[in-house]
């Protein structure tokens, strides 16, 4: 046998065949991996640098939420599930430190082996890893899982499980995917994946809706559940995996639970009734004159600022551009010029935050607002300047009001725009060619206050233009069913980004979403230059040429005029019961993924 495959690999094959060996004796086993260079922890790490390794275990924390849900599996299109099922009690092969940019350590598995190329990674699983029903995690489980998510989960799987060229068992405990694709991202993707529990969909149809909570191998399990009322997670005792350095202070209560409220209004209500632990205000003119009730003067309740380093992302009002009506980016620019944020944010924050410059900012990866691409930045774009709209080379900034109602100098931008596009005012409405009015619905859900008064502001300065926009709510099942079919012309748009941008940007921008349902790319762009972008960033090797690609992207995506940005802000405020701690050092990301419940705990 050795001769005939010796005899066999002669000239070039015998290059591939020895550079093959020398990959393989390069890679090795290790306890962690980073998007670059090494993970910050050794493999004999105590715990979480923002965990605290000695907090006490037990009590409960309650939080409430508006809305509702009527599914238990979180992994598919259909139905709405609690955060919680995920988050609490379904294990990844891999876990994420929140204060790295992308790190991930063993979980399920004790090790990951990868090559310099990462055209492979292979995980091995840990012996102990078990369900909550006691049945060890296997490899079988692992292949199951990927598969099922890839081609019959939610579409945000799909785009991985197609990269994977194959997928073996290696060993008892040891599993191997080899991808078709060049994607240095590939192997932390897949450790991040939810590992479920083969046998227990076996007959049953997994992309239907199920009140049936999945078998997971988390430090919860699904204890009891009302649907629309409350859903509550319960310590599993023989969690298999209390013990790990990874969670060592983390994981805390015994009870996490989610209690349902109308709307956002009625969950703060019950905050100040007790009624729940924790709530997280978003608006600072609310932050400084609503929190005086007697539970914060007697010291019951504790208010936190707690800082972060991560890019603003992107909220505000998005345009679908799916609808004609919004397909030219000149009608766009003249919508974000009729946006008067200085007078909203007034109105609404007393001025307190910041408008969100794009997509990237408040971080290294934030193209400069106004300033001409330059050096490698430049170098990515050129080949696409035909086909990018004013401002991506150039520089593009946001336009600023002079905070009067009236907003006159940037109206009469948006007039001009209008009317290069074909739109004229015709007996006070403005109207195309063929005489059809301009107007669309702005979708929302019920119970979001904020984002309602915004929008209500700003239908009455589009009336200026001639426009006539009206506000629908719906409540939260509804709302899902209508943005998952981009039923909507205009709508509330959130995309909070990472530090460590990847795979998940096809999914927020990539061309498929155009037409294919439960995307996140709602505004219905179709851009090469977006996807060179994001490709020269899967496919980066130093940190250098990764910011660049991302600020490459950024340009493109504000350029593009797809959303009206609203407000960021730097600190995340949080009112909490006093019997609630957190530690004192926090991550990097502050408090996002990864912090409330995971790190805090409770003590009277």
């Amino acid at each position: 046998m050795r001769q005939r495959v010796t005899t066999t690999l002669r000239g070039f094959g015998v290059a591939l065949f020895l550079a093959a060996m020398g990959q393989m004796a390069g890679a090795e086993s290790r306890h962690g991996i980073a998007m670059y260079g090494e993970p910050a922890l050794p493999p004999d790490f105590v715990s979480l640098p923002y965990a605290n390794p000695d907090a006490p275990k037990g009590g409960r924390i309650v939080f409430g939420e508006s809305g509702g849900f009527d599914s238990l599996n979180p992994f598919i299109l259909k139905g709405s599930a609690p955060a919680g099922v995920s988050l609490l009690t379904v294990e990844t092969l891999l876990g994420r430190s929140y204060d790295e940019p992308f790190s991930l350590y063993g979980l399920l598995a004790e090790s990951v082996d990868t090559d310099e190329a990462r055209s492979y990674v292979e995980f091995t699983l840990r012996a102990d890893a078990r369900f909550s029903d006691g049945s060890p995690v296997t490899v079988e489980d692992v292949l199951w899982s990927f598969e099922k998510l890839g081609t019959e989960g939610n579409p945000r799987y799909a785009a991985a499980w197609k990269k994977i060229a194959s997928a073996e068992k290696t060993g008892e405990r040891s599993v191997k995917f080899t991808f078709n694709t060049e994607d240095r991202e590939l192997p932390l993707i897949l450790g991040l994946r939810p590992i479920l529990k083969k046998a227990q969909w076996e007959g049953k149809d997994f992309t239907a809706s199920t009140l049936e909570a999945p078998i997971g191998s988390g430090p919860y399990v699904v204890a009891q559940f009302e649907p629309g009322k409350f859903i509550s997670f319960r310590k599993n005792p023989d969690w298999w995996g209390k013990d790990l350095p990874f969670y060592r202070g983390q994981h805390n209560f015994d009870e996490v639970r989610y209690e349902y409220f109308g709307d956002g209004g009625v969950v703060f209500q019950a905050f100040m009734g007790g009624e729940i632990d924790s709530f997280r205000e978003t608006n600072p003119a609310k932050w400084a004159t609503n929190y005086d009730f007697p539970a914060v003067q007697s010291g019951e309740v504790v208010k936190a600022e707690i800082p972060h380093g991560r890019p603003s992302g992107i909220e505000g009002l998005v345009f679908n551009t799916r609808k004609p009506i919004f397909a030219d980016w000149r009608v766009r620019e003249a919508l974000i010029d009729a946006f008067n944020f200085e007078l909203i944010n007034q109105t609404l924050n007393g001025g307190a935050v910041p408008r969100i410059a794009s997509y990237y900012s408040n971080s290294e990866l934030g193209a400069p607002p106004g300033t001409p691409a330059e050096g490698r930045v430049l170098e990515l774009l050129t080949p696409f300047k035909d086909q990018l709209p004013p401002g991506a080379i150039e520089g593009y900034s946001l336009p600023v009001s002079d905070g009067t109602e009236a907003n006159r100098a940037n109206l009469r931008k948006a007039t001009a725009l209008l009317e290069e596009a074909g739109w004229t005012v015709q007996d006070g409405v403005l109207k195309n060619a063929q005489g059809a009015p301009f107007a669309f619905e702005i979708l929302l859900v019920n119970g979001a206050d904020d984002i309602i008064a915004t929008a209500n502001i700003y239908v009455e300065a589009l009336k200026r233009l001639g426009i006539e926009a009206k506000v629908t709510t719906v409540d939260s099942a509804q709302y899902k069913d209508r943005t998952n079919a981009y039923d909507f012309d205009m709508t509330h748009y959130i995309r909070s980004l990472s530090l460590s941008p990847g795979n998940e940007q096809v999914l927020y921008w990539g061309s498929a979403g155009v037409t294919e349902p439960g995307t996140r790319n709602w505004m219905g762009m179709n851009s090469p230059a977006a996807e060179a972008m994001i490709a020269a960033m899967l496919s980066s090797e130093t940190h250098e040429d990764f910011v660049a690609a991302t600020q490459a992207l950024d340009r493109v995506l504000t350029s593009g005029r797809y959303v009206v940005p609203i407000w960021y802000s730097a600190v995340s405020r949080l009112a909490y019961k006093k019997a609630l701690h957190f530690p004192e050092k926090l991550p990097v990301y502050g408090d996002w993924l990864g912090f409330q419940p995971e790190v805090w705990w409770y003590q009277e």
